[in-house]
């Protein structure tokens, strides 16, 4: 996998793009990276073999991309731009755009702030929360500015902490994306969205919260619950990526 990089706002991004056909940018969850999230699990090659160009980005401070120390650098509108710039660099035009987690809150903000950039949007692993905000948050911080894992005791926290050693992430860098980046959005900005939107949630999940409900505000959305899965075990789930092929062919 030959990863690339531009500079977005002064920050190095790396990415990586493969394939031709319609383009697709995948963004990643929290403490993951492009690889973990969209290779390991499957998803760039079965895109690829669809005949989509696919898209695949490191967050700032996730992966080989650049990190900062200073939480104002990853505020989520920042992020949503890194996305943006992308699809500007690439010399793209309007994109499907595809998120897990904090990549869909994410993705989100670049098809609300960014509208002439979005074809379609796919909200993995993200229900109201997207609105409520999460449980825990603080104790996420804590545990990843903790001096080791075995620093840390309760959950969340210590569940965050090992993830994030497990895909080798800057951990202090992490600390700083959870403080400001858990930014949430208001229903009236949701309702603003007007291309077609795909929420897909485990049905498991006791993180992302109701995806129905958030349905609720996102006009010509569709929700599928994914059966049997959690927040994590979600992502590489057969069911839901046929779901988003399904979405994608029907989406014109």
């Amino acid at each position: 996998m030959t990863i690339q990089h531009f500079s977005s706002d002064g920050v190095e991004i790396a990415f990586f793009d493969t394939g031709e056909g319609e383009p697709i940018l995948l963004i990643h969850g929290f403490a993951s990276n492009l690889v973990v999230n969209w290779g390991a699990t499957g998803w760039i090659d079965t895109l690829k073999n669809a005949e989509r160009r696919v898209i695949a980005m490191d967050v700032r401070g996730h992966g080989k991309s650049g990190k900062l120390y200073d939480p104002e650098g990853y505020r989520v509108e920042q992020l949503a731009r890194d996305a943006a710039n992308l699809i500007d660099h690439l010399g793209l035009g309007r994109v499907d755009v595809m998120g897990y987690s904090m990549g869909a809150r994410i993705a989100t903000f670049v098809t609300i702030n960014h509208p002439e950039k979005v074809r379609s949007l796919v909200i993995g692993g993200m229900g109201m929360a997207m609105v409520d905000g999460m449980v825990g948050e603080d104790a996420i911080v804590a545990a990843l500015e903790a001096p080791s894992l075995d620093d840390v005791a309760g959950e969340p926290g210590r569940a965050y902490r090992k993830f994030a050693e497990q895909t080798g992430s800057d951990v202090l860098a992490l600390a700083h994306v959870m403080r400001v980046a858990r930014e949430t959005v208001a229903p009236e900005q949701l309702a603003l969205i007007d291309v077609p939107v795909l929420i897909a949630v485990g049905e498991n999940d006791r993180v992302a919260g109701s995806p129905e409900e958030l349905g609720t505000f996102i006009p010509n959305s569709k929700v599928h619950v994914i059966p049997r899965r959690d927040h994590m075990l979600a992502t590489a789930d057969r069911t839901y990526i046929a779901e988003v092929l399904k979405f994608l062919d029907d989406r014109a």
